[in-house]
């Protein structure tokens, strides 16, 4: 029998609550999704000035992050670099921009979180404070 570990609403709200500190601090609106270690959304939370757009786009950071275990800025990155569509893994749902943000602890991706509604880098920044609150919390 195969067991995993995976973020549930506990971790989720300790992302949520990183996040969207430093949002507040930065004086900054956006979307913060997390996600299982299937990629399948546990908590999603839009600011009050953020669009809607941001919305799918957190949450198919967030899938496709838990999904590759691999930040997706990388995937983006490393996908462009070789020719092929972001898509070539076969789903769709897969993005390549900036801002989500696998969970790995002890060798095993745990989940993601994704941070969508700023610039790549700035969503980046975010996400990973979100993902070092979970950890710090983490055995």
């Amino acid at each position: 029998m195969k067991l995993s570990r995976s973020l549930g609403e506990a971790e989720a709200r300790i992302a949520l609550d990183a996040c969207l500190q430093e949002l507040r601090t930065r004086g900054n609106d956006a979307v913060v999704a997390v996600a299982d270690n299937h990629g399948e959304l546990i908590a999603l939370w839009r600011t009050d000035g953020c669009g809607l757009a941001p919305i799918a786009i957190a949450q198919n950071k967030a899938y496709t992050a838990a999904r590759l275990g691999r930040p997706t800025g990388d995937v983006g990155r490393d996908t462009k670099a070789s020719g092929d569509d972001v898509h070539y893994h076969g789903d769709a749902r897969y993005v390549g921009w900036d801002g989500g943000v696998p969970v790995l602890h002890q060798g095993a991706c745990l989940g993601a979180v994704a941070i969508s509604g700023l610039s790549g880098e700035e969503d980046l920044a975010i996400a990973e404070i979100g993902v070092s609150a979970i950890l710090n919390g983490l055995d």
